[in-house]
C-alpha cells in the first residue's frame, strides 16, 4: 500500500518535496492557499548544490535548458570600480556548474509540470495537524480533510504550521533590508552576466536571463514596511548616479513590474525541523537573507534529503530524525553566513568601514574568494534511485 503525504505550500520547496516523495513511491498532495497561481516573481539564481538537487529530482536538465549560466561579472562600487571578479568557468570546473539564472515563474512551472495531474490543490488554507492514530495524521484544508502518514510544512517564512508546532518560538524578524526587484520588459545589452554593486547601506544587482532580458534588484536599508507611491521612480532617484548598466536596466522596466518586499529571516534557529509526523522545509524551517543566493538551494537540498531518508529508514519517525540531523546544522550555518554577508555587503554604511571593506576585497586573491563561494556549493545529494 502506497504511503501518503500532505505538502503544505506550493512554492519551490513544497513542489520539490512532492516530486521527491513521488520518486520514492509515495502519494503526495500539495495544498496551496492561493486560489490562482499567477507565476509572479522576478529572477532567481541557482548554485551547483541546488542544481544537483534538481538533478536527483529528475528536473535538472529541464531547468538548465531554461536557465543561463552566469560566467562573467562580480562586485563593484557605485562608480563602477571592481571590488572582485567572478569567474564562472572556474566555478564550473570546481563544482560542475556555474551559477544559473532563471525566471522564478519558469522554475515554478517546470516543477509543477513534473508532478502527476491532480497533485496540486489550490485555494485551500491548511489547518493544524492532528494525530488520528499511531501512524497517521490529519489536516483540514478548506472543506477537505486529508489523512496521511506525513505532513511537510513548506508554507514559507510566516508558516502557520511552524507557529502551531513551536508556539514559543519568536518567529521571523525583519532583517533591516527591503528589496525592490523586477524583470526587464525587453532585452538589455549587458557586458556581464551577473553583478552586485555595494554602496553605503544599499545594493543593486542583476542576473542575465536566457532571452536577453535581465532580473534586477535594489536592496535598501530602511525601516520595515517603508513603501513608495512610485517604486520605479524611487529606485531611479536613489541609484541615478550609479554606473552602467543600471540606468538601462531601469529604462527597460515597466513601473507595474516592480515588486517590493521586506526581507525577513528566522534569526532564532528552530530546535528541530521535525515534530511528530511533520517535517519543516525551506523558509518554514530556515528562512534566510538572500545575500548568498542560497534560499531556494537550501529548500531543494531539504526536499532531496527528506525523500532519501523516507526511502531508506524503517519508520517515518526515524526518517524525520535523520532529516533533522542532516539538514538543521547545514542550513542554519548557511543562514548565519548569509546574515554576515549582508552585514559586510550592501547593509554596511559606516563611512570608515565601507572603504576598509572595499580595500580588503580588492586585495583578496581570486582563488580565496572562489574558495569562500565553494564551501556552500559543494554539497552532494543522497541518491533517490
Amino acid at each position: 500500500m502506497s504511503r501518503t503525504a500532505v505538502v503544505v505550500g506550493g512554492g519551490i520547496g513544497g513542489l520539490a518535496a512532492a516530486i521527491g516523495l513521488h520518486r520514492i513511491g509515495w502519494d503526495a498532495t500539495v495544498v496551496e492557499r492561493a486560489p490562482v497561481l499567477h507565476d509572479a516573481g522576478a529572477g532567481i539564481s541557482l548554485a551547483a548544490n541546488g542544481l544537483r538537487a534538481l538533478d536527483e529530482l529528475g528536473v535538472g536538465r529541464a531547468v538548465r535548458d531554461a536557465a543561463r549560466g552566469q560566467y562573467t561579472g562580480g562586485t563593484r562600487t557605485p562608480r563602477g570600480g571592481w571590488l572582485a571578479r567572478m569567474d564562472g568557468s572556474a566555478l564550473e570546473a570546481a563544482v560542475g556548474a556555474p551559477i544559473m539564472g532563471i525566471p522564478r515563474a519558469t522554475l515554478h512551472r517546470i516543477l509543477r509540470d513534473s508532478l502527476p495531474a491532480g497533485t496540486l490543490l489550490t485555494g485551500s488554507e491548511a489547518g493544524p495537524v492532528e494525530r488520528t492514530g499511531p501512524g497517521t495524521v490529519r489536516v483540514t484544508c478548506g472543506g477537505t480533510t486529508l489523512e496521511a502518514d506525513l505532513v511537510v510544512a513548506a508554507d514559507g517564512i510566516n508558516s502557520g504550521l511552524r507557529a502551531h508546532l513551536f508556539p514559543t518560538h519568536p518567529g521571523p524578524v525583519y532583517s533591516g533590508s527591503t528589496v525592490l526587484r523586477a524583470l526587464t520588459e525587453e532585452a538589455v545589452d549587458l557586458r556581464t552576466h551577473f553583478e552586485l554593486t555595494w554602496g553605503h547601506g544599499a545594493e543593486f544587482g542583476h542576473i542575465a536571463l536566457p532571452d536577453g532580458r535581465a532580473e534586477w534588484h535594489a536592496v535598501l536599508t530602511l525601516p520595515a514596511r517603508t513603501r513608495f507611491t512610485d517604486p520605479l521612480a524611487e529606485v531611479r532617484r536613489r541609484f541615478r548616479d550609479w554606473h552602467d548598466p543600471i540606468p538601462a536596466l531601469l529604462d527597460a522596466t515597466r513601473p507595474t513590474a516592480v515588486l517590493h518586499h521586506d526581507v525577513g529571516e528566522l534569526r532564532t534557529p528552530l530546535p528541530s525541523y521535525a515534530a511528530g509526523r511533520t517535517a519543516l522545509l525551506g523558509d518554514a524551517a530556515h528562512a534566510m537573507t538572500p545575500h548568498l543566493g542560497q534560499g531556494a538551494c537550501q529548500a531543494l537540498e531539504d526536499a532531496v534529503t527528506l525523500a532519501a531518508a523516507l526511502a531508506t529508514e524503517p519508520t517515518v519517525e526515524a526518517a524525520l530524525a535523520r532529516y533533522d540531523s542532516e539538514r538543521r546544522p547545514r542550513s542554519q550555518a548557511v543562514a548565519r553566513a548569509a546574515r554576515q554577508a549582508g552585514r559586510m555587503g550592501g547593509q554596511l554604511s559606516h563611512p570608515l568601514a565601507v572603504p576598509l571593506r572595499n580595500t580588503a576585497m580588492r586585495l583578496t586573491p581570486s582563488r580565496i574568494a572562489t574558495r569562500m563561494i565553494l564551501r556552500h556549493h559543494t554539497w552532494l545529494p543522497p541518491k533517490l534511485n
